[in-house]
């Protein structure tokens, strides 16, 4: 969709179409600055951010800790090989493996980059741990992994598929939150020999409608996964760094995986990921891996200062309690609009407004209606809208975003009515 705003410094929204490849379905608005958990267009009209770049500017725009360590990074080492050691890289590793139930990590770009280097260790570990010639990942259906060959064969939506194929072999997918359709397939797939190398799944399905795991099924996965020397992947992409109101999201489930992977939020914004796991299956050699620009001392002094700010700043208690008071709110929207709005669902800052599915008003008529409320909100697949504001987020922004959404639901209905 072409944007209809006047551009921003000269550059006009028919120069960017023609120039940038249309990967997006973009919205009519074009954002030129931000502070705090608000964000300003081109024609300097305010909206409170409830999409954080989707799950990513943890301290929101512009945080006074942020500036300080990108301006005084940039000025004293921005980029150096992965041949050398980088203080910066180490700290923030040492920061990560402090606060989780990794031993080590290994830095990329991105959430897609970190779920590629789960795969390659965990297939490595099959063959060099377990002797499985052809490695299986068993992922769930509806998932979201990432972009790249590998992850989008992960994904367990033919949406993402189509017209990429052939896809790379050594998936299978199952229902999620389904432990008997998941030890059914364990068993059809390990029957004359063990193929099944690890299970990859996500502590709570964003893309996938905001969609929380279930403790007691992640629980009996821990279990079949110690018993048969199935690794566990958690993709904590969207749901890591303090989103759900833990730390990670796998603490919402009462277990540990063997791998998990991080990016988003780690950076605040700027691009990083990481792919952790445990000494126990650490089977990379130098050569096996690697990212030229992973781990870098700029991307990893601003993320060490989101980890440490997160301390500072008690962000994951702030989380819990704006979290609750968004779904009270939501609730009581539900309860005024009952033949539209089905439940809200989520942990912490990650929160779905899920649609009654036989209603004509889809999630990206509530999006639309929203901005023109002053409100970003952003869609989890036709039927829900996602939540996902910055950890930092007030009491009294949280209580703005759920009238603008109460005028927004009035507006959406009012135009599908006209």
């Amino acid at each position: 969709m072409p944007f209809n705003g006047n551009g921003h410094n000269g550059f006009s929204p028919a120069q960017f179409d023609a120039a940038v490849m249309t990967t997006y379905g973009r919205f009519p608005l074009t954002l030129t600055r931000g502070k705090g958990s608000y964000v300003w267009d081109d024609q300097g009209r305010r909206y409170l951010d409830c999409v954080a770049g989707i799950a990513t500017c943890t301290l929101g725009h512009a945080h006074p800790a942020m500036v300080e360590a990108v301006s005084q990074q940039i000025q004293t080492l921005h980029h150096v090989s992965n041949l050398y050691y980088i203080p910066e890289q180490g700290a923030l590793a040492q920061w990560l493996v402090e606060h989780s139930c990794a031993d080590r990590a290994f830095f990329c770009n991105s959430g897609a980059e970190a779920n590629e280097g789960a795969i390659k260790l965990a297939r490595k570990y099959a063959h060099t741990k377990r002797g499985i010639a052809n490695p299986l990942i068993i992922t769930a259906q509806a998932s979201f992994h990432g972009r790249t060959l590998a992850t989008i064969t992960a994904t367990g939506q033919p949406k993402y598929q189509k017209n990429f194929d052939p896809l790379m072999p050594g998936f299978a997918y199952v229902p999620y939150n389904d432990i008997a359709a998941l030890e059914s397939l364990i068993a059809e797939l390990d029957a004359e020999t063990p193929q099944v190398a690890a299970i990859m799944l996500e502590a709570l399905q964003g893309e996938g409608g905001v969609c929380p795991g279930d403790r007691a099924y992640f629980q009996r996965i821990r279990q079949l996964c110690d018993e048969k020397g199935i690794l566990l992947i958690l993709d904590e992409v969207q749901v890591g760094m303090g989103r759900t109101g833990t730390l990670w999201g796998y603490e919402n489930l009462g277990i540990e995986p063997d791998i998990f992977t991080s990016a988003k939020g780690l950076g605040g914004g700027i691009p990083i990921g990481a792919m952790l796991c445990k000494a126990s299956c650490d089977v990379f050699e130098p050569g096996d891996h690697a990212s030229t620009f992973g781990g870098n001392p700029f991307a990893c002094k601003v993320g060490l200062t989101v980890c440490q700010t997160l301390e500072a700043e008690n962000l994951l208690e702030n989380v819990q309690q704006r979290g609750e008071q968004l779904r009270l709110g939501l609730q009581r929207l539900i309860q005024q609009y009952p033949n539209v709005l089905e439940q809200v669902r989520g942990w912490g800052l990650i929160n779905g407004l899920v649609l009654q599915p036989e209603s004509s008003i889809k999630s990206v008529d509530i999006v639309k209606a929203a901005m023109g409320e002053g409100l970003l909100l952003v869609p989890a697949g036709p039927q829900v809208v996602r939540f996902v504001p910055p950890l930092n987020v007030s009491a009294d922004e949280i209580q703005q975003a759920i009238l603008s959404t109460e005028k927004a639901m009035a507006m959406a209905i009012k135009r599908q009515h006209s």
